[in-house]
């Protein structure tokens, strides 16, 4: 437990975090309408990155920034010592930053909002603890690109940049505030199809139609939700079905997301919807490809201590944390913060910006870009702050931090669904 001193000084070290973040809003908010102004694609975040490394470099002095770090397009700063032994090194506290946009929509996932609350809430960190020698704790901010096509933490896990951290934290804007919402296991697949073409007119016989392979894919995967759990899920386009009407499609092409709650029924969902696109291809005559993305994103591990501490800190702030049922136990998306989730322990938190706009539109990238959305970034960034001096200052808390981390990893490699 946390003596009365250590708690007032842990109060203290909280205030001094929320006034760093203020002080720095005008940056703040600069650096994040930097990011949304030039909306770029997964491992294309060139202008994202170089912003975030000048914003450590040259607007915010003392951080150790490595440029490109592992990834062309990643970035880490660091702030504090090093350490030395296992038994006696600083606890390494890290906050992600995404950066990546959509297609043609832009920032309509908010992760402007997402870099700019890593930063905000590094800087928190530091300018809490810098004038506290007793209690040694490096702030890591790591740069993570092409979340939303890649999988770009699952590279940066690979090439060990994960290493030594001991607690991670991350927030995404949503409709709704929440500590934790369940975040599905996802593998995207791309199918190609290939027949033959002919005049579409005067000899079809002699073709061989790739689009009708493509048609017949597709219902057969509407069909297949029929026979699906309700909680797991498959959505795609076609993304490429012909060049003329009256030509026989030699060539089309799919896309599609496979997602279901548990990692362990991805292997089963993906194996289903295998038997859908073959049956097309063998139906039509064409040939198929089958290409899988590199990676296969996990679902996220909830850490039920660091949610517990997150809604506290929150609501101390005038959080509202939603209490919706539906909202809190039906899986949405996806995201490769999973992967972290089964190597460190983290939390991936949920923020409301002021807007009922769903993510993934038009009015979604409007809002956040918005002056609106500035209050509730930096309040969240205030709340995952304290919620990491909650840890660093409580001995106890850190290890049941660990062991909640430990008890929901080990559940989950043992095809357990319950993982409280």
């Amino acid at each position: 437990m946390v003596d009365e001193a250590s708690q007032e000084k842990l109060q203290h070290c909280k205030v001094q975090a929320s006034n760093c973040i203020e002080a720095a809003r005008e940056s703040l908010g600069e650096l994040s309408t930097a990011i949304w102004s030039c909306p770029e694609l997964a491992f294309q975040e060139t202008q994202a990155h170089d912003t975030l490394v000048r914003f450590f470099t040259v607007k915010q002095k003392g951080w150790v920034v490595q440029s490109h770090y592992k990834l062309e397009t990643a970035f880490r700063a660091t702030w504090g010592p090093v350490g030395g032994k296992e038994n006696d090194r600083p606890i390494n506290v890290g906050f992600l930053c995404e950066y990546d946009a959509l297609p043609d929509i832009g920032h309509a996932c908010g992760h402007n909002l997402i870099a700019e609350v890593g930063a905000a809430a590094a800087l928190g960190l530091r300018g809490a603890l810098e004038s506290l020698e007793t209690l040694p704790v490096r702030v890591t901010v790591l740069g993570t690109p092409a979340e939303e096509d890649g999988g770009g933490k699952i590279d940066l896990i690979e090439a060990g940049a994960f290493e030594n951290m001991d607690v991670v934290f991350m927030a995404h804007p949503s409709q709704e505030d929440a500590a934790y919402l369940p975040d599905m296991a996802e593998h995207d697949v791309t199918v190609k199809y290939y027949g033959k073409a002919s005049h579409a007119a005067a000899y079809p016989w002699e073709g061989i139609n790739a689009l009708d392979a493509a048609v017949l894919a597709y219902n057969n995967l509407s069909l297949l939700r029929q026979q699906l759990k309700p909680d797991w899920r498959l959505h795609g386009v076609i993304r490429h079905g012909g060049v003329k009407p009256n030509i026989v499609p030699s060539f089309s092409q799919l896309e599609f997301y496979l997602r279901t709650p548990m990692y362990k029924d991805l292997s089963v969902l993906r194996e289903k919807a295998e038997c859908c696109f073959k049956a097309a291809a063998i139906a039509t005559g064409c040939r198929i490809e089958l290409e899988y993305g590199r990676h296969e994103y996990q679902n996220v591990l909830p850490n039920k201590i660091l949610e517990q501490l997150y809604e506290g800190n929150g609501k101390s702030l005038g959080v509202q944390f939603t209490t919706d049922e539906t909202v809190l136990n039906t899986p949405s998306g996806s995201t490769d913060f999973g992967n972290v989730s089964y190597v460190v322990p983290g939390i991936h938190t949920y923020f409301y910006i002021g807007t009922e706009a769903l993510n993934h539109t038009e009015e979604y990238t409007e809002a956040t870009g918005s002056e609106k959305a500035q209050f509730y970034t930096l309040r969240t960034a205030k709340t995952l702050v304290m919620t990491a001096l909650d840890v660093i200052f409580n001995p106890d808390i850190f290890q049941q931090v660990k062991e909640n981390y430990e008890i929901a990893a080990y559940n989950s490699l043992l095809n357990q669904s319950a993982l409280y």
